[in-house]
């Protein structure tokens, strides 16, 4: 049997040291010796394009905030559910009594006059409310004369409508909204690169070159625009992992600034949406039936419409494979999808997206990919994908004093009139253009404060091993 073989593997050490290393320079100059190699003078970009930052500039949007904290309402569901509901009242009894054990829940929702429906999943009634109701008990009045059914067992209920008789006082009491307030705390990144004055002036005998364009003979141009290149990967990454601080934690006792209530850290997408999005574990969904466990659980959210997978490469075959059986001729591999299979025209074994209920469109996300990244975890470290919603949603803006639009995901930096700290950096030293200092180097310092708001993380899906 074929099988694919270690070598050579990958190099999760690359050029990202902090000096020169031997092997970036040509160490033989044996001039005695009348052979000279035939070199090349121009690196070749063996590992393609190696930057990973691209997923919050598709799917996101950057605005300025001018506080340590970000706040933002949520609304909450419209109609109001209790799914642990209980009585001591005997089966046939035709005005029993319930107390309402849901945790957090301290005044019920539920007024005379309102009709409701119990269920214990196997048998159900309608009643209507025939009492005042206390802080978590209400009284009912079975519209069944076989009265109470399924004592002993756990209820839930929900309110369908209201019924009063002739000549009655209107209802009692009125409910007020319910929002639920999220928070965030930007964090900031830092980075630099140095180089002395004298290596700065030294040339190299390779030409080197970036992913941003940067060509030359100076080494030290390489590794400042590859600074700057793992730089702006940090900043998606830090908002894509970010964690905040436990308190007393080793992490809090040096990030804790004074005078200030933050023990460090920030919620990341991925901490957000494991804490209060849906969590998919235990391999990838690849039938159907799956995928409609993932829609069934999207009813029950927000309902997007359209919504967007970013998927390591094992996931989108999955996906590829699992449309592909849904053809008559999957099964023989003549085709995928619907084209004229034409000769000239190449076998398309994939797909970009389909229909089942929403729209679910799929992409590859590198960040998953790349072993250096994501792409090197398995068992319980290992994401496989993350299903965002599409289009915007509307939520309270706290700094703006009024309901905004605003993307699913979106990155807020600080910044004031004064003071934009979204991107900043700067020269110190007495080299390479920079005059104020007395240090023979110039030194690139970068520096960023942001955090990113998950708004709606209930509409989100994280996949996981």
């Amino acid at each position: 049997m074929s099988q694919l073989q270690a070598t050579p593997g990958f190099n999760l050490q690359p050029s990202a040291e902090k000096s020169a290393l031997v092997s970036n320079y040509i160490t033989d100059f044996n001039f005695l010796n009348q052979y000279l190699p035939d070199t090349y003078e121009k690196e070749f970009e063996r590992y393609g394009n190696r930057t990973i930052a691209s997923f919050l500039r598709m799917v996101g949007a950057e605005m300025p905030s001018n506080s340590d904290l970000i706040k933002w309402a949520e609304q909450g569901r419209l109609h109001t559910k209790y799914v642990d509901v209980t009585t001591t009242d005997a089966n046939g009894t035709s005005n029993p009594t319930f107390t309402v054990n849901d945790a957090g829940v301290n005044n019920i929702a539920i007024r005379i006059g309102q009709t409701v429906m119990l269920s214990t999943g196997s048998v159900s009634l309608k009643a209507i409310v025939i009492a005042t109701p206390t802080a978590t008990t209400f009284q009912v009045g079975c519209y069944s004369i076989a009265g109470l059914i399924g004592s002993g067992s756990t209820y839930s209920v929900f309110v369908y409508g209201s019924e009063f008789k002739k000549g009655t006082n209107g209802m009692e009491g009125s409910l007020e909204a319910e929002d639920v307030f999220f928070e965030n705390k930007p964090i900031i990144l830092k980075d630099k690169y140095s180089i002395s004055g004298s290596d700065m002036a030294q040339i190299g005998w390779v030409e080197v070159t970036t992913e941003n364009g940067a060509t030359g003979y100076l080494w030290y141009l390489k590794s400042e625009h590859e600074t700057r290149l793992r730089f702006d990967d940090y900043l998606e990454t830090a908002m894509i992992e970010a964690v905040p601080a436990d308190a007393l934690s080793g992490a809090a006792a040096v990030l804790k600034s004074p005078g200030s209530g933050s023990d460090g850290g920030s919620e990341g997408i991925f901490y957000v949406v494991n804490n209060r999005g849906n969590v998919w574990s235990g391999g990838n969904p690849t039938t159907l039936a799956e995928w409609d466990t993932i829609i069934s659980r999207l009813d029950k959210q927000g309902a997007i419409e359209e919504n967007v997978v970013f998927l390591n490469r094992a996931f989108g075959f999955d996906i590829d494979d699992m449309l592909a059986s849904q053809n008559s001729y999957g099964a023989g591999g003549t085709s995928y999808g619907l084209f004229d299979n034409d000769k000239e025209m190449a076998l398309n074994l994939g797909f970009t997206g389909f229909r089942r209920g929403y729209d679910f469109y799929k992409t590859d996300w590198k960040y998953l990919n790349d072993p250096t990244m994501r792409g090197g975890l398995t068992g319980t470290g290992a994401v496989n994908g993350l299903l965002v919603p599409a289009g915007s949603t509307s939520v309270y803006d706290q700094v703006l004093g009024k309901n905004a639009k605003r993307p699913f995901l979106h990155v807020r930096y600080r910044a004031s009139e004064t003071e934009d700290r979204r991107y900043k950096t700067w020269i110190t030293g007495s080299a390479g253009g920079a005059q104020n200092s007395d240090l023979d180097a110039m030194e690139v310092q970068f520096l960023s404060e942001r955090a990113v708001c998950t708004l709606g993380a209930n509409n989100f899906f994280i996949f996981k091993d």
